[in-house]
């Protein structure tokens, strides 16, 4: 596994990925995690820091930050079961400086109502912070509900992105 670290207004960003010839910047990336957030991966012992291989990654997310990019092209390399990925593909579809609820989430991917609480486990294991904008669902009330890097940094991200809430 390639890693690196950096500065971000959301404190140091561990950005986890492996090598593959078809990601821009030549690596696909497994996560982006803030400190202190719940599940995030730690750096093992057979990891390699290698800041070059996460240039483009880098790129964009400075942009973002600068608030010159809305969005991100970079290649992922995540497993999760299909109920996972059905939602984190809802999420990428949340447009950039729009929020949405847990339950028009669910419905988006055709789940029935009873499925929001499952909808939220796949939010709160979404290994992408910032990258797959998890950050752009808000509770049915409009109130702010979890968010694996602390509902600080979803208010910073919500307000970056100008969005109501």
């Amino acid at each position: 596994m390639l890693y690196t670290d950096f500065d971000s207004p959301l404190g140091r960003l561990l950005l986890t990925g492996l090598p593959s010839a078809t990601a821009p910047g030549g690596t696909a990336i497994a996560s982006l995690s803030v400190p202190g957030q719940k599940n995030a991966p730690a750096t093992g012992p057979d990891w390699r820091r290698d800041d070059g291989a996460f240039a483009e990654a880098r790129r964009q997310l400075a942009a973002y930050f600068a608030g010159q990019a809305q969005g991100f092209t970079l290649a992922y390399a995540v497993q999760g079961t299909e109920f996972r990925r059905k939602v984190w593909d809802a999420l990428d579809a949340v447009p950039y400086g729009a929020t949405t609820s847990y339950g028009a989430l669910a419905a988006r991917i055709g789940a029935p109502c009873a499925a929001v609480r499952a909808v939220g486990g796949a939010i709160g294991a979404n290994p992408l912070l910032v990258l797959r904008p998890c950050h752009r669902v808000i509770g049915a009330d409009g109130s702010l509900t979890g968010y694996a890097g602390g509902l600080e940094r979803k208010r910073l991200l919500l307000a970056l992105e100008n969005s109501p809430r």
